[in-house]
């Protein structure tokens, strides 16, 4: 159920009035038919977090279509008239670069980047906020860029990994865990996904593909004798939605 103010809001009444079609009437039809409650502000928070949650897609959609490739920490690389390589394989905005411009740089000039997954993760929603933001407010959020893993994206995003959600929503960060990897290939822990929507997942490396896709992928990397398979974690990563509306619609 969406509630907008104190009141709800039907499914039908929401997608007539936001013109709603693709993958933001499927996140709305989502939220409209769960038991929960999902409350905002005004319509214009909801719009807010459909617009990202596309976005989101998009950007995880164009970064596996582009030449950005995988690879281990240590072997990583990036476009120096943008970005540093620091000594453990991370990405350190360059000096009087505009943010918006390195974070595109990634897609227009995608062979010149690689790293493992959970970089591109961060990546993907350094991205969709570039495609929603005015780039003036985007530069002046996230002046200092440092691009490598979860405990390095800026707080302004404020991602959390909420455990059991009520629903999953295209747009989500997902992990597939292997618990059995094989140790001589560590990078194979775990993949880090963006859920398309329709069974379907982003994830470096591996691609687009469905869960029984990507969990046989994983599988490769087992330690031999291995009888765990590698599984769907029940929880959901997710940016502070109300935060960055609440950033953005003070802007506008």
């Amino acid at each position: 159920m969406i509630e907008i103010g104190s009141n709800s809001i039907s499914f039908e009444t929401l997608t007539n009035q936001m013109d709603l079609n693709g993958d933001k009437k499927t996140i709305a039809y989502i939220l409209a038919s769960s038991d929960y409650v999902y409350r905002y502000a005004s319509e214009d928070y909801l719009k807010f977090e459909l617009d990202l949650r596309k976005s989101i897609i998009n950007a995880a959609i164009s970064l596996n279509r582009s030449r950005f490739s995988f690879r281990v920490f240590r072997k990583s690389r990036c476009n120096p008239d943008y970005w540093s390589r620091t000594n453990e394989g991370g990405f350190l905005l360059q000096n009087n670069v505009k943010p918006s411009d390195a974070i595109n740089d990634i897609y227009t000039n995608s062979s010149s980047y690689a790293t493992e997954c959970s970089t591109a993760m961060v990546i993907v929603y350094y991205k969709a906020l570039v495609d929603v933001l005015p780039k003036e407010l985007f530069n002046s959020l996230f002046p200092e860029i440092y691009l490598m893993n979860w405990q390095h994206l800026d707080r302004d995003i404020g991602i959390v990994d909420y455990p059991n959600v009520h629903d999953y929503l295209p747009g989500d960060g997902r992990y597939f865990k292997n618990p059995d990897v094989d140790p001589m290939t560590p990078e194979w822990q775990g993949e880090n996904v963006f859920d398309l929507g329709d069974g379907y997942y982003y994830g470096h490396g591996i691609g687009i593909g469905s869960g029984e896709t990507i969990i046989s992928e994983l599988n490769k990397y087992r330690i031999e004798n291995a009888e765990r398979s590698a599984y769907l974690l029940d929880s959901a990563k997710r940016p502070n939605f109300k935060h960055l509306a609440d950033k953005y619609l003070s802007f506008i």
